[in-house]
């Protein structure tokens, strides 16, 4: 009987492909997504499907225009849809939830040459782009479950200018304004575990993140705590959670080293700080998350293991 058997690489097959992970992401969303229609109301549902028809439409546009295989299917355009709108506050015209959709895929991802060869995350460049263009709308709050209009600023702005201290619980549950995705840390809590389990992520970016971020946060508590909030208001304020849960995990634009992974995370925490702390805005996840991509080349070449052999003096 003939045991050998013959067949072309790879030989070593996974599940774990591009599908298998965007789908991964889009289930450790639901919570998020949950928790945002409870708080929300409709207004988080329109904000989420425009912004998925915006970056589904782009994308299917722009491959059909560049006669290129459709690939929609591959959920990377649902994930940077959700995205976008995790990160958008629920007041915002729809026109402009759609139109960041269609600068996310369009300039933050197939202007580089499609999926994988982005610099950036494009949920990110997208939200940023809304707020230079668009400053009122992206920084006008929605009280939950009212949906009344918020005279005042998020946990973090108010914390930031009036030294005015949300809840914890309201902090945990969501039972506050802000973007729509942002708000419940439980929420964002429950995707992690979800995304560890499955092993869609690596533990050392959030972790790394976040540790910064209470590292920081404890310091300065220590030091002054008449003028600094305590370090676990810092982890469950603003966008921190759901920028290193889902963001700064992006396995396209972050390091694919470990000891580079542990480099990111730390450098998105410090620059995280420094905006929320001596910044001229109330929150620094977007812009550290978007410089730090801009690092990564420069990371994963610093970071890179030597060949086997290789001795320390090379």
């Amino acid at each position: 009987m003939n045991k050998l058997a013959l067949s072309v690489s790879p030989h070593i097959v996974s599940p774990m492909d591009t599908r298998f992970m965007m789908k991964g992401v889009v289930k450790a969303l639901i919570p998020a997504i949950i928790a945002s229609l409870y708080f929300f109301r409709w207004k988080a549902a329109g904000v989420m499907l425009v912004s998925l028809a915006g970056c589904v439409i782009t994308e299917y546009l722009f491959q059909k225009l560049r006669k290129r295989k459709v690939k929609i299917n591959d959920f990377s355009a649902v994930v940077t849809g959700l995205l976008l709108a995790m990160v958008l506050p629920p007041a915002i015209p729809l026109w402009m939830a759609f139109l960041g959709g269609v600068f996310a895929v369009a300039l933050g991802k197939e202007l580089f040459g499609g999926l994988g060869q982005n610099v950036f995350n494009p949920a990110l460049l997208a939200r940023a782009f809304l707020m230079a263009a668009f400053p009122v709308a992206l920084t006008t709050w929605t009280h939950p479950i009212t949906l009344d209009a918020m005279t005042g600023a998020t946990p973090l702005g108010v914390a930031k200018f009036d030294h005015i201290m949300t809840p914890y619980l309201s902090l945990f549950i969501g039972n506050i304004g802000g973007s729509i995705g942002e708000t419940s840390a439980l929420a964002i809590l429950l995707g992690l575990v979800y995304l560890l389990y499955n092993k869609i992520i690596d533990y050392r970016i959030p972790v790394a993140f976040i540790g910064t971020v209470a590292l920081f946060g404890t310091v300065l508590y220590l030091i002054a705590p008449q003028k600094y909030m305590s370090p676990l208001f810092y982890v469950l304020a603003g966008g921190l959670l759901l920028g290193a849960v889902f963001m700064a995990t992006d396995p396209v634009t972050t390091p694919v080293t470990a000891k580079g992974r542990w480099i990111f995370g730390i450098g998105c925490g410090v620059i995280t700080m420094l905006i929320r702390l001596w910044g001229g805005l109330p929150e620094g996840v977007m812009y550290s998350i978007l410089f730090m991509n801009a690092f990564t080349p420069l990371i994963n070449r610093i970071s890179r293991p030597g060949r086997f052999g290789e001795t320390s003096g090379k």
